[in-house]
């Protein structure tokens, strides 16, 4: 999890900051023999970073909890000192903290260049040859601050659970043992969490998913790659006939592009500048021309607008696929499915006149906010724009991302929503509209956005010839509705709990008859419901009814239907619906019409 830097700091993350120091202090209370490396603020709490020449144990965990309340209580002053580098070199190494010396010692050879955001001792650039201190009480660190002014200003806080950590992220060097705790304003703040975190820890779409027969990872593909089951795929598909679905009456075309291009491409683009280090490298025998993966799908379909001369009146054209990017993510970051090396993108590009860009993004907002409300997701809009202190990140002139992010803006002001602005958060091609969606549980995911590009048809110099019969260059915008497939598919296990709506479902109808006489009444019922497009599956195994409901309980299938004497006339279904003990009577044509309406309207819930 990335360090929040100290410049994006709240009030609660200056006391989660505090927190964190206290925390140091406590392990120096407990174990002198520590040496300190650094402790971040993180979303939600805090780490320190420490070696110690035992490993800790949860006991260890409780007893530094409970030293943290005492320094806390102690309500000792965050106080701030500065010192000359060398003198603050010679204070460190006396104190044996060899860990702050080697930061110290770089910051006076490299310059603050060399700092990551998570360590400590930042340098005034006014003052390059003094160094920041806090102390709080005895305790004193090599700290950039922010601080509260005494330790009694902490809230509720809480260290959860202990993790290895390379010091500086580095493999060559030591590891580290790292201590995380949580950290809140109050203390029902820090129980709600709790709550929402246990509740997470059920809703794991890393444990539902293999148990609902919906994806698996295999050591022989390789991690990152998921494979998905034909329940997992059936649920694929649906979301991708949804959001197409959606589309199409907007003008939406499909296209198709291959899975690999020459690095020429993405040279041009500007991703492999930006990106080289995450790309899969492919090497051919037959040619001496160096090949990627496609890490994204924008390039290629810039090579589709670029192949026929066009005019203004074929604008808007929009060119939208289902398709897989591949990216060399580090192991240690891969998670499920919210984190993979293959990722599959319901992607669209829209190429357009700049008077066209206004309609198209109203278009792509309307379809952003069907989709969600098909899931009860509600969104909040952040306007994602370029850092100018950080000029190197971003491709384009300081004009260009004028006129972009005020197209955005007035975007915005027209569909009439309150947004936050998200500096830094650009796309390096251009500024984006993102939508963040809240789950079940209260945890937001950003999924939705709509991207504004001006770069990228200079840099692949684009051209429609406008109505006065000169070239013009087009706009481009690049659109996702969910997103990643995968990631998505993750957010919607732990969302509905694997409980999903009858329409998203991977089985809708679960038929169990009560024995082998009745197996060919429920091979006909299942018939009948294809023939209605539901999707149903018989249980014929010689097993007990109860056993029969509790595996569909456990697949969560919306209904199911026994299948005994009493029904073997299929005039009536006794019908059972999820998480519901009772059984109800049901004439079969109203259940087909029921369910089927279910599907047609998408509606979150069951009912019969």
């Amino acid at each position: 999890m990335p360090a929040i830097k100290p410049s994006d700091f709240t009030p609660v993350n200056t006391m989660r900051h505090s927190a964190a120091h206290v925390l140091a202090a406590a392990v120096m209370e407990l174990f002198p023999e520590a040496k300190l490396g650094v402790g971040p603020v993180i979303e939600n709490g805090f780490f320190y970073d420490v070696e110690l020449a035992k490993p800790l144990t949860p006991v260890d965990l409780q007893r530094l909890e409970k030293r943290m309340a005492k320094i806390i209580q102690r309500n000792e002053p965050f106080v701030r000192e500065e010192m000359k580098l060398d003198d603050a070199i010679s204070f460190f190494e006396k104190l044996g903290q060899k860990f702050k010396v080697e930061l110290l010692k770089d910051i006076k050879t490299k310059g603050t260049t060399s700092m990551k955001e998570d360590e400590e001792g930042d340098i005034d650039a006014a003052k390059p040859d003094v160094a920041s201190i806090y102390r709080t009480g005895k305790f004193v660190d090599l700290c950039r601050g922010p601080h509260v002014k005494s330790s009694r200003e902490i809230g509720a806080v809480k260290l959860r659970s202990i993790a290895g950590a390379y010091w500086r992220g580095n493999e060559k060097n030591p590891m580290l043992q790292r201590i995380y705790g949580l950290a809140f304003a109050t203390q029902a703040d820090l129980d709600a969490h709790l709550t929402m975190v246990a509740e997470s820890e059920k809703r794991d779409h890393r444990k539902l998913g293999p148990e609902l027969d919906l994806f698996a990872f295999s050591a022989l593909v390789g991690p990152g790659l998921p494979l998905f089951t034909p329940r997992g795929t059936m649920m694929r598909r649906e979301l991708e006939t949804f959001v197409l679905s959606l589309q199409e009456p907007f003008g939406y075309t499909r296209v198709w592009i291959p899975h690999l291009a020459k690095s020429d491409l993405y040279k041009t683009s500007g991703h492999w500048d930006k990106f080289q280090d995450d790309l899969f490298h492919v090497k051919s025998k037959k040619s001496d021309d160096e090949f990627v993966l496609k890490p994204m799908n924008c390039p290629h379909h810039t090579q589709i607008f670029a192949s026929q001369l066009r005019s203004y009146r074929d604008l808007p054209l929009r060119y939208g696929e289902v398709t897989t990017v591949y990216r060399d993510e580090n192991t240690g970051q891969l998670q499920g499915l919210s984190r993979v090396r293959s990722i599959t993108q319901d992607d669209a590009h829209v190429f357009c006149r700049l008077d066209q860009v206004e309609q198209e993004a109203a278009n792509v907002y309307k379809i952003i906010t069907k989709f969600y409300a098909a899931f009860k997701m509600p969104l909040r809009i952040r306007l994602s724009v370029h850092d100018p202190k950080n000029k190197k990140a971003y491709l384009g002139s300081d004009e260009v991302w004028a006129k972009a992010e005020g197209t955005l803006k007035a975007l915005l002001k027209k569909f009439k929503r309150d947004y936050e602005i998200g500096v830094g958060e650009a796309a390096f091609y251009g500024p984006k509209i993102d939508f963040i969606a809240k789950d079940a549980i209260g945890r937001e995911w950003q999924l939705a956005t709509i991207q504004l590009d001006f770069n990228l048809p200079e840099r692949f110099t684009l051209e429609y010839v406008g109505d006065d019969g000169a070239k013009h260059r087009p706009v481009m915008i690049h659109r996702a509705i969910l997103g990643s497939v995968e990631r998505f598919m993750g957010v919607l296990i732990e969302h509905f709990a694997g409980a999903f709506p009858t329409w998203l479902a991977p089985v809708q109808v679960q038929i169990i008859p009560v024995g082998k006489d009745h197996w060919k009444v429920a091979k006909k019922l299942r018939e009948m419901l294809a023939v209605e497009g539901i999707r149903a599956a018989s249980d014929d195994l010689r097993d007990t009814v109860g056993y029969k409901i509790r595996k569909a309980e456990k697949l969560k299938i919306p209904y199911m239907l026994v299948i005994g004497d009493k029904e073997k006339s299929l005039k009536k279904l006794n019908v059972r619906i999820r998480g519901k003990k009772n059984e109800k009577q049901v004439a079969l044509k109203a259940f087909i019409a029921k369910v089927k309406k279910e599907i047609a309207e998408r509606k979150p819930t069951l009912t019969v």
